[in-house]
């Protein structure tokens, strides 16, 4: 249905651009040390992450929160058990991931930044936390109109 597809991606935009602010208020309210920059300071003078550390603070994690968002908009217009998978990086050599849920693909979105040592753990899990609130809020709005 074009027009349910068309909500979708609607309130999906306003949940990632809502995760992504309320992403950066944390990010500069906390401002928070990076994994790379407490371990270098406290275990290992030379470690180094798997994924290349951005310059801004650690909680909370981007990917995590807009994921959540994301996963709940979709979750609320399309189901709690979506199955479905994702050939994205198809041509560059990686297999299908396959998720029976949008929730699965989010969580796993929100582990890869700790496996990338870029995050720890409470920043995805609260991301991913704070993103499904806002997911639940967009949506609730009502549209003055609908397809």
């Amino acid at each position: 249905d074009l027009g349910k597809a068309a909500e979708a991606y609607a309130r999906v935009g306003i949940a990632v651009n809502d995760a992504f602010i309320c992403c950066w208020k944390c990010k500069y309210t906390y401002n928070l040390v990076r994994p790379v920059s407490y371990i270098r300071s406290v275990i290992d003078a030379n470690w180094t992450p798997l994924l290349p550390t951005p310059n801004f603070p650690e909680h909370l994690s981007g990917h995590s929160t807009q994921s959540g968002a994301a996963a709940q908009v979709l979750s609320d217009a399309f189901g709690y058990s979506f199955a479905f998978s994702d050939s994205t990086h198809l041509s560059r050599g990686f297999a299908p991931r396959a998720y029976k849920t949008f929730f699965e693909a989010a969580d796993e979105a929100a582990v890869s930044r700790l496996y990338g040592g870029i995050h720890f753990r409470n920043a995805n899990e609260v991301g991913l936390s704070e993103g499904r609130k806002i997911g639940r809020n967009v949506s609730a709005l009502k549209f003055k109109r609908s397809l």
